[in-house]
């Protein structure tokens, strides 16, 4: 466990990058599984900067930092995944209605309208505070741990 922890910070990022694009391949272009990998990459992140000896708001700064980060790639990806779909909102003779998607709007442009704001902004939006909640509760265990350690 020591070793994932101070691995290099281009292998951290080369094994996320990797990590999340397989994630988006589970969800087939629905980063359902993205925004849970949320969980495990806060815990990643805490424990990394758990390391270095930062104030807590530096440490709190530096993990809405790289949570942010971890959110714009999954930005890329579904934006490179439903690319060719966006493109569609131009077509006047695209067949919105027989998509695919769900129509929860009662209206085929708007639903697909929401549908892509759904996949492209909302889901890394709910993959960040998933990686600021798995960050947030390793940095709770560490710190009670730390004055558990102190007061004992």
């Amino acid at each position: 466990m020591q070793k994932l922890l101070v691995l290099r910070t281009g292998w951290a990022v080369a094994m996320y990058v990797l990590l999340d694009i397989i994630c988006a391949g589970f969800g087939m272009g629905v980063p359902f599984f993205c925004i849970l990998f949320g969980l495990p990459v806060g815990w990643f992140i805490a424990k990394r900067i758990s390391v270095h000896p930062y104030t807590f708001r530096q440490w709190l700064f530096k993990t809405l930092k790289r949570a942010a980060l971890t959110s714009a790639f999954t930005v890329v990806i579904m934006l490179v995944v439903w690319m060719s779909s966006l493109l569609m909102l131009f077509d006047p003779t695209a067949d919105l209605a027989n998509y695919g998607i769900p129509l929860i709007l009662y209206e085929p442009r708007a639903s697909f309208i929401g549908w892509m704001v759904l996949m492209i902004l909302i889901s890394p939006f709910l993959q960040l505070l998933m990686t600021l909640l798995g960050s947030h509760l390793s940095m709770l265990r560490i710190v009670t741990k730390n004055e558990a350690v102190d007061q004992g």
